[in-house]
């Protein structure tokens, strides 16, 4: 009998930690998904390619070094860009933090509130 490996991955939204558990193989976006800490911003959770590594939408930010497989990681990790969470197969413990300083499509997204009235 085989038994499922699991691993601890600690989650920082911007505000609070999570902890959450996570087995050995999982996509980390698809573990995000699960546990309601999404990667996206409100647009880019509905306007996105399904983890496929084409939007660059699901970025986050790792403590923990984990090679790049995918073109857009590898550049990623060369300047310091947010990971692919859709590239990112777990496969130790991690410390990720979702990313609230996002680019969207050449926008940032703001906090403040709007002036219009």
């Amino acid at each position: 009998m085989s038994s499922v490996s699991t691993h601890a991955i600690r989650v920082y939204d911007g505000t609070q930690w999570h902890r959450i558990n996570v087995e050995e193989g999982t996509i980390l976006r698809d573990a995000l998904l699960n546990y309601d800490l999404s990667p996206y911003t409100a647009l880019t959770e509905v306007v996105n390619c399904g983890g496929r590594g084409l939007c660059a939408t699901c970025g986050v930010r790792l403590a923990e070094g984990v090679p790049a497989s995918h073109w857009h990681d590898r550049a990623a990790q060369r300047f310091g860009y947010p990971r692919l969470s859709c590239q990112i197969r777990v496969r130790k413990p991690l410390t990720v933090y979702l990313d609230t300083e996002k680019w969207i499509w050449g926008r940032r997204r703001s906090n403040e509130p709007s002036d219009a009235s």
